[in-house]
């Protein structure tokens, strides 16, 4: 764990976050950033076959973020978990770099068997609140999982799904702008007359 590594971690979230106000905030007040923290932590210790060392260290995370981190998740670079309560991170989980997750998530799996038992999501993924992303499945590079979705298959590249079992609704390759929750911020909500 390094403390550059760290430092990326805060000036993701001050440049996702339009709340976060300064370095001190997110350092001292950000759930996120502190489960991800402990994380590093406990995945170090886990590597190191320690298992109960950093399951300690995950549960006092747990206890004290609402966010619940399995120490033998692969986690990348810059992910952002935005609120955080009840966000579930299974055991084989993999996350790729500059991720983004809203309260509620689980990455979870859908069998008792040893093995890979949970998602790997790629790069520039973003899963909404309350979605349920299940199984040993794929979520591609820059896809955008609704909130409240359940998915339950791979998701290609620059995909968006929703619902429940999750469908794709569209494929673009726009991804220069960080898409809040899957929604696109730049469509004005018509006014009520």
């Amino acid at each position: 764990m390094s403390f550059i590594n760290l430092h990326n971690d805060i000036k993701n979230i001050l440049e996702k976050d339009p709340a976060a106000k300064s370095y001190l905030e997110i350092l001292f007040l950000y759930p996120g950033f502190h489960a991800i923290f402990f994380h590093k932590i406990a995945h170090y210790l886990w590597s190191k076959s320690l298992f109960l060392l950093a399951r300690l260290i995950s549960q006092f995370s747990r206890f004290i973020t609402g966010i619940e981190i399995h120490p033998g998740a692969i986690i990348g670079n810059k992910l952002f978990i935005d609120h955080g309560m009840g966000v579930v991170i299974g055991e084989t989980s993999i996350i790729g770099n500059e991720c983004t997750l809203y309260h509620g998530v689980t990455l979870g799996g859908i069998s008792t068997e040893k093995g890979k038992r949970h998602p790997t999501l790629q790069d520039s993924v973003i899963v909404g609140a309350g979605a349920k992303v299940l199984g040993p499945i794929i979520i591609g590079k820059y896809a955008r999982i609704g909130s409240n979705a359940v998915v339950i298959n791979d998701v290609d590249d620059y995909n968006t799904v929703v619902g429940i079992p999750a469908k794709k609704i569209n494929k673009e390759k726009n991804t220069k702008n960080f898409s809040s929750y899957a929604v696109d911020s730049s469509k004005k909500p018509k006014k009520n007359r």
